[in-house]
């Protein structure tokens, strides 16, 4: 089983930026998609983008297309959401999952696919 650990959440302001991380250990081998989700008070949790363990395939959702870049450094088994041009409604908790299934698309759009999940990290954005 994965273990997945995040970090990296804070307050900032409107148009500043973030870098949140999240760390995996354990079956990393059944890794094959890494995901970011993020769950905002009273709302679904949404999908935010995701990119394969082993190479550059990624994909995002519409509200943050062109503001956030996930990657991966498989060498330190950790991946990373920089999120510039925050947003009050970016305000969540982050969550980074690992899904066994090869995504493209928005194939993997849904919290189901995936099958471990981090405890997450909040991220405030103040107008």
């Amino acid at each position: 089983q994965v273990h997945l650990v995040e970090s990296g959440g804070g307050l900032v302001q409107a148009g500043g930026s973030l870098r949140l991380s999240c760390a995996a250990s354990g079956g990393t081998f059944s890794t094959n998609t890494m995901g970011w989700f993020r769950q905002a008070p009273g709302k679904e949790r949404e999908f935010v983008a995701n990119v394969w363990w082993s190479i550059d395939i990624m994909y995002y959702s519409d509200s943050v297309k062109g503001r956030f870049t996930i990657s991966r450094d498989s060498t330190k088994n950790t991946v990373y959401l920089q999120m510039n041009s925050l947003k009050p409604e970016d305000t969540a908790v982050y969550y980074c999952a690992s899904s066994r299934y090869y995504c493209t698309g928005n194939e993997c759009s849904a919290a189901a696919k995936y099958d471990a999940w981090g405890q997450g990290t909040q991220v405030t954005v103040s107008s």
